[in-house]
């Protein structure tokens, strides 16, 4: 499914790959438009949603422009750099497990803005 994420007023295009973790984006899919004021951890964004999933095939390590769900927080999350955590760039660490469900386009842009921009995510 793809996806249009409204960052700052920027548009970027993504992604949801249901196969991934099906019970996870199909809770996001539903909850559509997603939006929040963003929360900052290194080189990624996260902000609260009104989704409450568990784990589903969760992943330590994530790659830069993946988008996932932090069950932990019940936070939206894009990975577009290191981490604090985070080992390399290809190595990208989030503070606890993570059910990636899709992508970003060029995520290194979103490299200017700062904590507290708004985000919306919906369907393209």
């Amino acid at each position: 499914m793809k996806i249009r994420l409204d960052v700052g007023g920027e548009k970027f295009e993504g992604e949801i790959n249901k196969e991934m973790n099906p019970e996870t984006a199909e809770a996001l899919i539903e909850e559509m438009p997603l939006e929040g004021e963003a929360q900052k951890w290194g080189d990624e964004f996260f902000f609260e949603i009104p989704v409450d999933v568990e784990e589903e095939n969760p992943k330590r390590y994530v790659s830069k422009g993946e988008i996932g769900y932090w069950p932990e927080g019940n936070c939206f999350c894009i990975f577009y750099g290191k981490t604090p955590g985070s080992l390399s760039e290809d190595r990208i660490r989030p503070a606890s497990p993570v059910n990636v469900i899709g992508r970003i386009t060029e995520p290194e842009k979103l490299d200017k803005f700062e904590e507290g921009v708004k985000i919306k995510v919906s369907e393209a």
